[in-house]
């Protein structure tokens, strides 16, 4: 194996630690809720704006997913298992002291499976307030958004056992 890719380095905790923070999955949403935002309102935007705006997503989230992802994080390895206690196990005969690192990875990683979901969900439901889907207009009620956000969390989670296959 290569001895460079057995290395601990700066930039490696770096990108570790982007990737347990940066949630590709929901980052979209925030990045066209911002740039709907720029525009000042939906009338605004043009046929190009919307083009250039979904460009840029599309090619943020490949280069991302390439490079942080397929080129850095899959190099990562121990005997073919990956994660932060898997690179922590490849650190621990030198540097004992990184548990503690390790275990705030580990808890960031529960806490983001755990928050992201729910704050995804939400923001969806919530971006759907006050529209007008054909003849059905949506509710500007909070108790609204609420409810409907705990009915699809239940039934994913409850799906979810069943895999993608």
């Amino acid at each position: 194996m290569n001895k460079q890719l057995e290395r601990v380095s700066f930039a490696g905790a770096l990108v570790t630690l982007g990737i347990v923070y940066g949630d590709i999955g929901t980052s979209p949403l925030y990045v066209m809720n911002a740039l709907i935002g720029d525009a000042g309102k939906m009338g605004n935007i043009s046929p190009n704006y919307v083009i250039g705006s979904i460009s840029l997503i599309f090619w943020t989230l490949m280069i991302i997913t390439t490079l942080k992802y397929v080129v850095i994080a899959m190099q990562a390895d121990n005997k073919r298992e990956g994660g932060i206690f898997a690179l922590y196990a490849l650190v621990r005969k030198n540097s004992k002291w990184l548990i503690w690192p390790a275990l705030i990875g580990g808890a960031a990683i529960l806490a983001d499976g755990t928050l992201t979901p729910a704050v995804t969900v939400t923001s969806a439901i919530e971006g759907l307030k006050k529209q007008h889907l054909g003849p059905m207009v949506f509710s500007n009620s909070q108790h609204n958004v609420l409810i409907i956000t705990t009915v699809v969390l239940l039934v994913l989670f409850m799906i979810q056992h069943f895999g993608t296959g």
